[in-house]
C-alpha cells in the first residue's frame, strides 16, 4: 500500500508539473480552440476578443521592452563603435538572407506550379475582396517617414516600433556618451528594465486565453472552404517553410555548432504563441529575455531582435515570392526570369517599406503587383481567405529566423557565452537564474543551498 502510494505521488507531481508549463498550456488551448471551430463555429467566431486583447496587452509593452534592452545595451558599452558595427552586420545578414529566402521561394514555385491548371478568368476577380488597407503603396520615403517621431517622448509612448528603435539608440549613445552625469538614470532605466520584464511575465501567462481565441476563430472562419479551395498552394508553403528550417536555419546553426533543435525546445513556447496567434510581436519582449538568458549579450540582443522583427522576415520573404508566382500561374501568365528577377528587386525595396505594420507581407505583395503589373490587383482577392492560414509559417520562420540571427552575430561579436549556449540548448530548459544576477540575489542563493546541505 505505501509503494501504490509513493509511485502515485510522482506521477501526480510530473503531472502537475506539467500542467504548470506555459508550453503545455498554449498546446491545450490550441487544442481546444480547433475543436471549439469544428464543433461550434458560432461560438468560435465569438471568442476573436480574447486573441486581440492578448496582442493588445502585449503590444503595450513591446516598446518599453525595446527602449529599456537598447538603451542599457548601448549605454553600457566601453566602445561605441561595436553598436555601430553590430547593426552593420545585423543589417548585412539581414539583406543575404532575405534574398536567399525570396529565391527558395521562386523555385519551388516555378518547379512544383501551384498556380497552373486554375485558369481564372480576370473578369470574374472582384477588387472589393481585397482589404483597402492591403493595397497602400510602400514607399521610400514612407519609410524613412516611419523613423522619426512628432516627439521624442511620443517615439517612447507609442506602438511603432522604428521610431522607438532609432530614439532608443539616439538615447542609449547620449547616456554613454554623458559618462558618469548619466549613470543614475541608466542605473534607472535598468531597474526599469527589472520591472517591465516582470510585466512581461504576467502578460505570458495570458498567452493560452489568446491561442484559444485566434485558433478558434481560424478553424470557424476559414477552415474547411479555404483548405479546399486551395490546399495545394497550402501544403505547398507548409512543406517549403519546414525545408527551409531544416535547410536553411539548420545549416547556419551547425556553423555556429549549436543545436537547432535545441534552440526550438528552448523556446517551445514562443514559437507556439507566435504560430497561435500569427503575430511576431506578441513574443518579442519574450524573445529578448530568453536570448539574454541563453548568454547572448545585451547589446546584440537589443539591436538585432527589434530591427530583425522589422528587416528580416524570411518567412515573408519565401511567402511573397510563392504568392506572386502562383497569382501568375493562376491567370495564365508566363513570366520570364528576367521578370522575376526583377519582381524579386522591387520586393526587397518595399519589403523594407512595410516594417513594423500588422499584415506586412501582404502589404508588399500588393506594393509589388502595383509596382510591377505583372497581374492584375484584383488577384490577390484569391488569396485574401488563407493568408491568415499562410501567415502562420511566415510567423513561425521570422521568430525563428530572428532567434538564429542574434545568435549568428553575438558569434561574430564574441559576445555570446558558448558554453553556457550549448548547456542550456541541450537540455532545452532554462536556468534557475538570468544571466545578470545582482550580488543580492547571488548572496541568497549561496545561503540557501548552504542551508538545503545543512
Amino acid at each position: 500500500m505505501t509503494s501504490t502510494t509513493t509511485t502515485d505521488r510522482p506521477q501526480r507531481s510530473r503531472l502537475n508539473r506539467l500542467i504548470r508549463e506555459l508550453w503545455f498550456q498554449v498546446v491545450l488551448a490550441a487544442a481546444l480552440g480547433i475543436a471549439v471551430g469544428i464543433l461550434a463555429p458560432g461560438l468560435g467566431e465569438a471568442l476573436k476578443p480574447l486573441n486581440d486583447w492578448f496582442i493588445a496587452l502585449v503590444k503595450m509593452i513591446v516598446i518599453p521592452v525595446v527602449f529599456c534592452v537598447v538603451t542599457t545595451g548601448i549605454a553600457s558599452m566601453d566602445n561605441l563603435r561595436k553598436a555601430g558595427r553590430i547593426g552593420v552586420k545585423a543589417i548585412g545578414y539581414f539583406l543575404v538572407l532575405s534574398f536567399v529566402s525570396m529565391l527558395i521561394g521562386l523555385v519551388i514555385a516555378n518547379v512544383f506550379q501551384p498556380g497552373s491548371g486554375l485558369s481564372v478568368d480576370p473578369a470574374s476577380l472582384n477588387a472589393d475582396d481585397v482589404p483597402e488597407t492591403e493595397t497602400e503603396h510602400a514607399t521610400l520615403t514612407g519609410f524613412v517617414s516611419s523613423l522619426i517621431p512628432s516627439s521624442l517622448l511620443g517615439a517612447i509612448t507609442g506602438d511603432a516600433i522604428l521610431s522607438a528603435l532609432m530614439v532608443s539608440i539616439i538615447f542609449g549613445v547620449a547616456l554613454n556618451m554623458a559618462g558618469e552625469d548619466g549613470a543614475p538614470l541608466t542605473r534607472g532605466i535598468k531597474a526599469l528594465s527589472d520591472v517591465v520584464f516582470r510585466i512581461v511575465g504576467w502578460v505570458m501567462r495570458l498567452a493560452p486565453l489568446g491561442t484559444f481565441g485566434a485558433l478558434a476563430t481560424v478553424v470557424a472562419t476559414y477552415g474547411a472552404d479555404s483548405l479546399k479551395q486551395l490546399g495545394y498552394l497550402i501544403i505547398l508553403f507548409t512543406a517549403t517553410c519546414i525545408l527551409y528550417v531544416l535547410v536553411v536555419l539548420g545549416a547556419i546553426m551547425r556553423a555556429c555548432r549549436l543545436s537547432l533543435f535545441g534552440l526550438m525546445r528552448f523556446l517551445k513556447t514562443e514559437l507556439l504563441v507566435a504560430l497561435s496567434t500569427c503575430s511576431s510581436e506578441a513574443v518579442l519582449p519574450q524573445l529578448v529575455r530568453k536570448l539574454e538568458i541563453l548568454g547572448i549579450g545585451r547589446p546584440v540582443v537589443g539591436i538585432v531582435i527589434p530591427s530583425g522583427f522589422s528587416f528580416n522576415l524570411d518567412g515573408s520573404a519565401v511567402y511573397l515570392t510563392m504568392a506572386s508566382l502562383f497569382l501568375a500561374q493562376a491567370m495564365g501568365i508566363d513570366l520570364s526570369w528576367q521578370q522575376q528577377l526583377i519582381m524579386v528587386g522591387v520586393m526587397m525595396l518595399t519589403s523594407k517599406g512595410t516594417a513594423g505594420i500588422a499584415g506586412g507581407a501582404f502589404i508588399v505583395l500588393a506594393s509589388t503587383v502595383t509596382a510591377v503589373g505583372h497581374v492584375p490587383l484584383a488577384a490577390l482577392s484569391l488569396i485574401v481567405g488563407i493568408d491568415r492560414i499562410l501567415n502562420e509559417g511566415r510567423v513561425f520562420i521570422n521568430v525563428l529566423g530572428n532567434a538564429v540571427a542574434t545568435i549568428v552575430i553575438g558569434k561574430w561579436e564574441k559576445d555570446i557565452d558558448m558554453d553556457r549556449a550549448r548547456t542550456i540548448l541541450s537540455s532545452g530548459t532554462m536556468p534557475p537564474q538570468p544571466v545578470e544576477s545582482t550580488e543580492l540575489d547571488t548572496a541568497k542563493i549561496n545561503t540557501t543551498k548552504a542551508d538545503m546541505a545543512k
